[in-house]
């Protein structure tokens, strides 16, 4: 029984997903320090009170973001399981920092939990449906719809989704300031989903069971 949908894996494109995913790549490996980094320096932060450490946390979460994936696609490393483990550790990171920054800063546990509720669950549904296509990540999205792309994973999009919210919470320190905009990212978020639910998420076809027993009958 042949896997449905696999020919796209010989196309060469650079936004399909290809057959020579790995779990361990430098980008990946890039990936995975800086969120240990990220969150060793965000524990220290809550633990001491220092928003030197916290603000440390937060800066090697972006550089870190950026790094690994400007070395994926200059070493044409791109993969769907380096996608979801980017994705995944974004998630790690920012509850890192805001939820130590909340420690920190008590006054900012409604804006962060806002956020937390947009970005960790929300935003992290949309930004795992590139899955249901066969595209390498969300970056490629626009070729299942521009503007989900341009919400969500264009520059811009990017920007706005994991910078402005912490920028304008730390620099501000104003609950009403940041509440309004941690919940107006959460209205896009919705509005983002609701489309998504509209244009449909694919469904594998085929029977799972008879893969499975093609699978034993090969292993014996």
């Amino acid at each position: 029984m042949t896997a449905v949908g696999t020919d796209h894996l010989t196309c060469g494109h650079r936004e399909c997903a290809q057959a020579d995913e790995r779990i361990l790549t430098p980008p990946t490996i890039v990936t995975f320090v800086r969120t240990l980094a990220t969150l060793v320096l965000a524990l220290l932060g809550a633990h001491d009170g220092s928003l030197d450490l916290l603000l440390a946390s937060l800066a090697v979460y972006w550089v870190g973001d950026m790094a690994d994936g400007g070395l994926a696609r200059m070493t044409g490393r791109e993969t769907r399981t380096g996608a979801q483990l980017d994705i995944i550790c974004d998630r790690m990171s920012a509850a890192c920092f805001c939820v130590g920054f909340a420690w920190y800063d008590p006054t900012m546990v409604l804006p962060v939990g806002i956020y937390l509720s947009e970005f960790l669950v929300i935003d992290l549904y949309l930004s795992l449906a590139f899955l249901a296509w066969p595209i390498r990540s969300p970056n490629y999205f626009y070729l299942v719809d521009r503007t989900l792309w341009i919400w969500n994973w264009s520059v811009p999009g990017k920007m706005l989704n994991s910078s402005l919210f912490a920028v304008l919470m730390v620099a501000t320190r104003s609950v009403w300031l940041a509440s309004a905009i941690a919940a107006v990212m959460l209205s896009a978020k919705l509005a983002s989903t609701v489309r998504l639910s509209r244009i449909g998420l694919p469904v594998p076809t085929g029977c799972a069971h008879a893969l499975h027993d093609e699978r034993s009958a090969a292993r014996v």
